[in-house]
């Protein structure tokens, strides 16, 4: 009998499954389950871009494309990033069509990082980053952010702890879990540190249309001296709710673009052609679309945050992306407990804040990419869960 323990890799083995899915599976399978713990948009894909998949469908056009992507969808994300955010890319050699936002984080990680190469990632932060290190043979090097400052990177923890093996940091704002932002100001500030290094930034953008502050998303690439050294990575899952076509993309320094290509190439061929034709027609004709979805997310963001504060948890205002991360410590339970009470006891599921890295201890996330239907139910539930477990 085969021992595939001695088979696998230690490496994977020791990676821990995703704490998002883990209760994303438990709430599929419970009856009466409200979830708010999956950040993917309720809304159905816009018609024209579904009508744009089907019409490429009828016309036959189901054979690969070029792996980079198509041209006239790479030309259409050239002339939205410079539309929305005044950045310029070529076609021909820096955007490189991925299968979703991941994809391109992994390819960038891999091939950039070296056995023992270290990774700045600050944290709480998105789940894959750390994984994707690991098996790159990168080290990561967590900076923990904290909830008085917003949960932004600072100048001074970055500086802190670069070292001479330091590779790559990540930036990742808008931020998941927190839901907080970087302003330009605060980049700059970044910005400073890494004048006079090596080191890269893979700047995690898929949710830089989902802002809801007056000034608005800026790309780090977009900082003075920063395009050298910046992949910028974004997707249509978040913006243009179309998460199950698995479609992103990143834009970067010519060189770097050709090796994640070449590695795209080999592990994936392209990206889905009939996902591709659909995101033409959302970056040619869906603002308002986009515009719609952004107005309705603001909506809730203000009720569920005021639903955490009503019933006396402490909640840092997000003004990006689609969550909260309320706190949880007055009740005394880990982050792990609470949420897997919750689900038990009221049947409403969250994401336990140490998904997220250590510093996420003590909090739990919640999206309100939901209907806010759900989100009054869920938050009639939790509230119920937190003034029971008060008294105790």
């Amino acid at each position: 009998m085969i021992n595939y323990e001695n088979i696998l890799t230690d490496t994977i083995q020791q990676i821990p499954p995703s704490g998002i899915r883990k209760f994303f599976d438990l709430v599929s399978t419970m009856d009466g389950a409200i979830s708010l713990g999956v950040g993917e948009p309720d809304f159905v894909t816009p018609w024209a871009i579904r009508e744009a998949g089907i019409y490429s469908l009828e016309k036959g056009r189901t054979y690969y494309t070029a792996n980079a992507g198509l041209f006239e969808l790479r030309q259409e994300i050239s002339n939205y990033n410079k539309r929305k955010f005044g950045i310029e890319y070529n076609p021909k050699n820096e955007i490189l069509v991925t299968v979703g936002g991941s994809e391109a984080i992994d390819l960038m990680i891999r091939c950039l990082v070296k056995p023992g190469d270290e990774i700045l990632i600050p944290e709480p932060s998105f789940v894959c980053y750390k994984p994707c290190t690991i098996v790159a043979g990168g080290v990561p090097v967590p900076i923990q952010t904290r909830e008085e400052n917003s949960f932004r990177l600072l100048p001074e923890q970055l500086k802190e702890k670069i070292t001479d093996k330091t590779k790559l940091l990540i930036l990742p704002y808008p931020n998941n879990p927190t839901g907080s932002i970087m302003s330009r100001a605060d980049l700059e500030a970044i910005a400073e540190v890494l004048r006079g290094t090596d080191i890269m930034v893979l700047s995690d953008e898929i949710y830089g249309e989902l802002r809801y502050d007056e000034e608005g998303h800026t790309p780090f690439s977009a900082i003075d001296g920063m395009r050298e050294r910046t992949v910028v990575v974004n997707g249509f899952s978040k913006t243009f709710a179309m998460t199950g076509w698995r479609l992103g993309y990143a834009l970067g320094p010519a060189p770097i673009i050709k090796a994640m290509t070449k590695l795209h190439q080999y592990g994936i061929m392209s990206s889905p052609t009939t996902s591709q034709f659909a995101a033409i027609e959302a970056l040619k004709s869906c603002d308002s679309d986009v515009e719609n979805m952004v107005s309705e997310y603001n909506y809730r963001r203000r009720f569920i945050l005021d639903g955490f504060r009503n019933m006396g948890l402490s909640c840092f205002e997000p003004l990006g992306a689609f969550y909260v991360f309320p706190c949880i410590k007055p009740l005394g339970m880990t982050s792990e407990e609470f949420a897997n009470r919750l689900l038990e006891e009221e049947k409403v599921a969250v994401v336990p804040g140490n998904a997220f890295g250590a510093s996420g201890e003590g909090f739990i996330r919640c999206s309100y990419a939901y209907s806010i239907d759900n989100i009054k139910e869920a938050l009639v539930r939790i509230g119920h869960f937190v003034e029971h477990h008060k008294k105790q």
